[in-house]
């Protein structure tokens, strides 16, 4: 009688590590893409992230392979792939594209291959969403020089995410996700709208960086660029600190005056605070200019779906805006869902009867859409044998 075996790793477990600007989310998948385990740091990545990483990977089976949230590929890296040493270096040299956003998730992606040397990692990129983004939608109207040698284009984020949304939303509506015609909405502390026809990103609120488009948390979204020019030649601010206060102290914060919640600002508009109030109602105007300009984009709006932090567990956000909305054909009276029921289902439809465009609101899915990536990366690339990785064959 032969021995027996020991249970083992989960069979093509994956685990996922997304790394954001001031915090890194841990989450190990199984084969099923059920969660087995997670762990979510609120502390900067840096050099603390070796113990965040080590404590969890003492507690759960090994992993088969990583999969790594990266906000920008830059110009070379559109598609999700495996990173070894060439991709690695093309990773440092797009960082400054993403000051905020790509350095710690690098030091997170470093660390890991560390700890982590005999699998594969994955680098699953915000950006390759949109890398079919048609001329008219991904050029800028700037010199030739711009374009060419310094690569000055719009890119678009929320990649993840989108694609993540967009499946949902199709299975909701009982519809295949290549047929539909959608305006997508991830609220969160980052914000952008998508348009997407017959599956393909057509058009993105977000640029060259995370930086352009709708009001966010504590980011300004769009400028006149002519004013950042005047702030800095007549009141002479650096291009360091118009970077750091329009990254950093912009947005609901700069606005409020007291935070870039949506939640604090909802509780503080009910106490009669006027800056709060102000300041909601220039989030809620532009998303929903930032909905109609996508819908731009489209033949026609089959469905407008909301995910995100915000876009999840704000149900008052999302009903001013949709209110706004009329000439679309989209409406207020929405639904508001249990948001334990929400997650347990992951979408719910919640327009109001007689509506004529569907709205949808989407569980925020980018771990585990980290997760099918890195699988898909894998089996396309034959990475996997017998339910484990080989790294040989890397």
């Amino acid at each position: 009688m032969s021995p027996a075996r020991s249970a083992g790793p989960p069979r093509r477990s994956v685990l996922v590590l997304d790394a954001g600007s001031s915090s890194l989310h841990i989450t190990l998948f199984s084969a099923a893409g059920t969660r087995i385990a997670g762990r979510d740091s609120s502390a900067p990545p840096g050099p603390e992230s070796d113990v965040d990483l080590r404590d969890f990977l003492a507690t759960v089976p090994p992993p088969t392979a990583v999969g790594h949230r990266l906000v920008h590929g830059g110009p070379r890296l559109t598609h999700h792939t495996v990173i070894d040493g060439r991709i690695r270096q093309l990773l440092e040299e797009v960082r400054n594209l993403a000051p905020l956003h790509l350095p710690p998730a690098l030091t997170v992606v470093d660390t890991a291959r560390e700890l982590l040397p005999d699998v594969p990692h994955v680098a699953c990129f915000d950006t390759a969403f949109h890398r079919d983004l048609p001329a008219a939608a991904r050029e800028y109207a700037v010199p030739e020089r711009w374009r060419t040698e310094y690569g000055m284009r719009r890119y678009g984020f929320h990649g993840l995410s989108y694609a993540w949304c967009l499946e949902r939303t199709a299975e909701v509506l009982q519809r295949p996700a290549d047929g539909l015609q959608a305006v997508l909405v991830h609220l969160g502390g980052g914000c952008s709208a998508c348009a997407v026809r017959d599956g393909r990103s057509m058009d993105t609120t977000m640029g060259l960086t995370p930086l352009e488009g709708l009001v966010m948390s504590r980011r300004s979204g769009s400028v006149d660029p002519g004013a950042l020019l005047w702030l800095q030649r007549r009141h002479g601010l650096t291009a360091r600190e118009v970077e750091e206060d329009l990254h950093r102290r912009s947005g609901l914060l700069g606005l409020s005056g007291m935070s870039g919640d949506t939640r604090d600002l909802m509780r503080a508009r009910r106490r009669g605070d006027r800056a709060a109030e102000a300041a909601l109602a220039v989030f809620v105007h532009g998303c929903r200019r930032g909905i109609a300009a996508m819908a731009a984009s489209l033949d026609r709006l089959d469905v407008l779906a909301f995910t995100g932090e915000i876009g999840v567990d704000q149900p008052e956000v999302r009903e001013e805006v949709c209110a706004g909305l009329r000439v679309l054909g989209v409406r207020g009276g929405l639904a508001v869902p249990p948001l334990e029921e929400l997650f347990e289902e992951g979408v719910r439809r919640i327009d109001g009867p007689g509506a004529d465009v569907p709205v949808v609101v989407v569980a925020t899915g980018e771990p585990q859409q980290i997760a099918v990536e890195t699988r898909r990366v894998l089996e396309s690339r034959d990475v996997w044998s017998g339910g484990v990785a080989r790294p040989g064959a890397l």
